[in-house]
């Protein structure tokens, strides 16, 4: 995948997360193309956790970013908004770009309670950082989309997207109308083309699709049309 980057342009932005163990050879084999980041870390800097990785320890090891709330950890490891919102804090304090990610499940979606869950995640989740201005990513994966084939359509993209941007730029001012907005939730090359030409999607959160380096060369052309 490396060197199939190499022969596109610089415009769109490409980061890989992998598993934390990859990261110092990510960082040696990718160079200055590929950004890295973690897919998760701890809120303290140091302390007697075992086996959990510090925001410091992944920019030790090459990352610039790294993911905050991810379903998975939300679901399988009982991370709240708190918590979500302590590891945002956390990565800004060791110098990365928290992605911190929001999502209704399928129930809270059938009730119609999808904007309304994605907008409380959003408020407990993002931190008031020590510095005005510091950098952050959202990312909107709907989990009921996650892994199963399933996509939500473009119409439910475009509304909970249009949602967030509406309650950034209310909290944090025009400035939130530059903060990325990715989707994530089963993007595939068959459709980033129409996702990544929705209003308010700036990017992609890509899971599974990323595994298979075709697929991933694929939407990131996508991205480059798109933007």
């Amino acid at each position: 995948m490396v060197a199939q980057l190499e022969g596109f342009p610089d415009d769109a932005d490409c980061l890989v997360c992998p598993p934390a163990l990859l990261l110092p050879l990510f960082k040696e084999i990718a160079g200055a193309r590929i950004r890295l980041g973690g897919q998760t870390c701890h809120s303290e800097a140091s302390g007697a956790f075992t086996g959990d990785l510090s925001a410091e320890m992944l920019a030790d090891s090459g990352a610039s970013y790294v993911i905050v709330g991810h379903s998975e950890r939300r679901s399988m490891h009982g991370e709240s908004d708190e918590i979500v919102a302590s590891q945002a804090l956390a990565a800004a304090r060791a110098g990365l770009v928290p992605i911190i990610c929001v999502g209704e499940s399928l129930p809270e979606r059938e009730s119609g309670r999808a904007l309304e869950v994605v907008a409380t995640q959003l408020a407990g989740s993002i931190p008031t950082f020590e510095s005005n201005g510091h950098s952050f990513v959202i990312a909107y994966e709907p989990i009921w989309a996650i892994g199963t084939g399933q996509v939500a359509t473009a119409p439910q993209i475009a509304e909970v997207h249009g949602h967030m941007r509406a309650i950034l730029v209310e909290r944090l001012g025009d400035s939130a109308k530059n903060i990325p907005l990715l989707y994530g939730g089963s993007m595939k090359p068959s459709n980033a083309d129409e996702i990544l030409s929705i209003s308010d999607v700036n990017g992609g959160l890509i899971g599974g699709a990323s595994l298979k380096a075709s697929d991933f060369m694929a939407i990131y052309a996508a991205a480059l049309s798109a933007h």
